[in-house]
């Protein structure tokens, strides 16, 4: 019996080391998946922090935009009231029969627009640019005419200034415009890196909670099987003192029995030796 239960203490005891090796594993998979989640939950902190600040700076540049924009149109509700009362002095002299100055300089700024936007081929452009030029020679011509009046001089050249003011600010729109949709572009790209980065902070995270929830499961099983050892060593060791104590018992008996057998023969006048004086003084008979 006393073999049996020492077999079963080492294929509990192998069990309980298998338990503890793979919860230490675990444990080390747990700790690695919650380092690899802080990291990536700091990431995603710097893109947020990253895209507020470009959202800022966008938001802050429209701003400016708009106020440009507010300058840029008075400058020419100007330039407009201008043309238009040039419009109307040209109307009430009749001199001047061809296209008014205002609708010129639209159609002007328009080509002149599509110019620096659009792509054109070598011929279309050369075409392009002499449209531009017949009509910047037609408003020259009727503005040269209208120069000959004071009056109307002094309100061309303002309309003009004008119509400069807003094209130098309309410029200036376009390059912060630009600016903006940049801003607006990497404000939305960090947006998208901080999803990212989140999901796998979350997947980190849950391979964290399923390696500590079965690392707690080995720890379990092992501390189930600590104390199945200590049951097994309480018995074995119960047995082990009573196997000693029985050996013991016949061990005493037999030297009993031997000590008896040599009393007598001291009592029958035998000689005895030293060790026979011992082995009765063992006894107890003398």
């Amino acid at each position: 019996m006393l073999n049996d239960l020492i077999e079963k203490r080492k294929k509990v005891l192998a069990e309980s080391e298998q338990h503890k090796d793979r919860r230490n594993e675990l444990n080390a998979l747990a700790s690695k998946n919650a380092r690899e989640r802080n990291t990536l939950n700091t990431q995603t902190r710097e893109f947020v922090e990253e895209a507020q600040q470009h959202k800022e700076q966008r938001d802050k540049i429209n701003e400016e935009v708009q106020a440009l924009k507010d300058q840029r149109n008075d400058f020419n509700d100007k330039a407009n009231t201008l043309f238009e009362e040039i419009e109307s002095f040209k109307k009430e002299h009749g001199n001047l029969q061809n296209r008014g100055i205002k609708e010129l300089q639209k159609q002007i700024e328009h080509l002149e627009f599509k110019q620096q936007t659009e792509v054109y081929s070598t011929d279309k452009e050369r075409e392009l640019i002499e449209k531009i030029k017949q009509l910047k020679a037609t408003a020259k011509d009727q503005e040269a005419e209208l120069e000959q009046n004071k009056e109307m001089r002094t309100k061309l050249t303002d309309a003009r200034e004008f119509r400069r003011l807003a094209s130098d600010i309309h410029k200036e729109v376009t390059e912060k415009a630009e600016a903006a949709q940049q801003h607006h572009d990497l404000m939305v790209e960090s947006y998208r890196k901080a999803d990212k980065s989140r999901e796998e902070a979350d997947l980190a995270h849950q391979q964290f909670v399923e390696a500590q929830e079965s690392a707690d499961e080995e720890h379990k099983q092992f501390i189930a099987c600590q104390k199945e050892l200590r049951d097994y060593d309480k018995v074995i060791s119960g047995l082990r003192k009573k196997t000693k104590k029985t050996k013991v018992t016949k061990e005493q008996k037999a030297v009993r029995k031997e000590a008896e057998r040599v009393f007598q023969q001291f009592r029958d006048g035998e000689k005895i030796t030293t060790d026979d004086l011992l082995l009765l003084q063992r006894a107890k008979l003398i």
